[in-house]
């Protein structure tokens, strides 16, 4: 896949040297050990509390991350508004690009700063009132201040609607951005709007620039997201593709949510899914710097071997959580997940 203006990309320019890249952990469950109170928005912490925005990053770094994702998961306007600052679209995200960029430029290695672009929270129309038009003026005005921030990707992660990735997509294109999207598949194996992991490559067919990579992240456990690996490699084996999933089974402990994943389990995810087609591999929910060290280990000792099925996903990994994709309408429905990137 070719940058949005056909020139070269960093993400691309990378994996040609390193063959397989690590992204990142968590962002919300991270924080949360740094203080943050349920309901706060992260984003305002990159004025408010940039030493631990910048711990955040360091660590990740520290842990052997290729690439860093910008505190700025709910940087559009429709996610501020809920904490009154509309208003601050393009400083909070600049900022949150400037922090990325200060702990990747004191590196002793290439570390990309990819701008976290996560879903306005709303529904485009007919389904909801936000207007598509909307929708793509509100991720420029995001997307304006990652890239000035020194951002070097819009990263559009954790999407649902195929409308809002080709928003979000049209938005990074407008403003000179090479982008990837990724999809959470939480939903009997789809997203929560039907869309399957074997057409999330023709997503953003019909605009003008193409992604630099696509994927899934989030969802509902590292089995899962492997099978959806499969079926998205299975439908375009040369196309550069990321999972970035969370660390196990979310599980409820009292009022607190705890993720099954432990570093081995972590590091053989990571191992299956470079074995399954990856290139870019992350983690999300619940994903510290203990599992993304046991990561980077896996995927740097690891020769890939053979395209894993998932019995065998299964078998080394454990159950999964949802059912797999079905593309006949009698796949069964699932209650609606949080679509917070934790």
């Amino acid at each position: 896949m070719s940058s949005s203006n056909g020139s070269t990309n960093p993400l691309s320019e990378l994996i040609a040297e390193k063959g397989v890249l690590l992204a990142d952990g968590a962002t919300g469950t991270n924080l949360f050990a740094l203080g943050l109170e349920a309901g706060e928005a992260p984003e305002l912490w990159n004025e408010t509390a940039p030493e631990k925005i910048v711990k955040l990053h360091q660590d990740f770094v520290d842990a052997g991350a290729d690439i860093i994702l910008t505190n700025s998961f709910g940087g559009t306007r429709h996610r501020l508004k809920l904490h009154h600052a509309e208003d601050r679209v393009y400083e909070l995200n600049k900022r949150a690009a400037e922090i990325a960029r200060d702990v990747a430029g004191k590196a002793n290695r290439r570390i990309i700063v990819a701008g976290s672009v996560g879903p306005t929270g709303e529904l485009l129309i007919p389904l909801g009132a936000l207007s598509y038009e909307d929708a793509v003026a509100a991720f420029e005005e995001q997307i304006k201040g990652l890239k000035a921030g020194g951002a070097e990707i819009a990263w559009i992660e954790t999407m649902s609607a195929p409308e809002e990735i080709r928003a979000a997509a049209e938005a990074a294109v407008n403003c000179g951005m090479p982008f990837t999207y990724t999809g959470s598949f939480d939903t009997a194996g789809k997203t929560m709007m039907g869309l399957h992991p074997k057409d999330i490559h023709q997503v953003t067919d019909d605009i003008a620039g193409s992604p630099i990579a696509v994927g899934a992240n989030c969802g509902v456990g590292a089995s899962d997201i492997l099978a959806s690996l499969l079926e998205m490699s299975d439908a375009n084996p040369q196309g550069t593709i990321i999972v970035k999933g969370n660390c196990g089974i979310p599980e409820f402990h009292g009022s607190e949510i705890h993720y099954s994943g432990t570093p081995p389990l972590m590091a053989e995810y990571a191992r299956l899914a470079v074995d399954a087609g990856a290139q870019i591999i992350g983690g999300c929910c619940g994903t510290s710097c203990d599992h993304l060290r046991a990561m980077r280990d896996a995927i740097d000792t690891h020769q890939k071997a053979h395209r894993p099925t998932v019995d065998e996903i299964i078998e080394k990994i454990g159950p999964m959580r949802n059912k797999t994709a079905d593309v006949s309408e009698a796949a069964p429905k699932r209650e609606r997940r949080g679509r917070r990137r934790a």
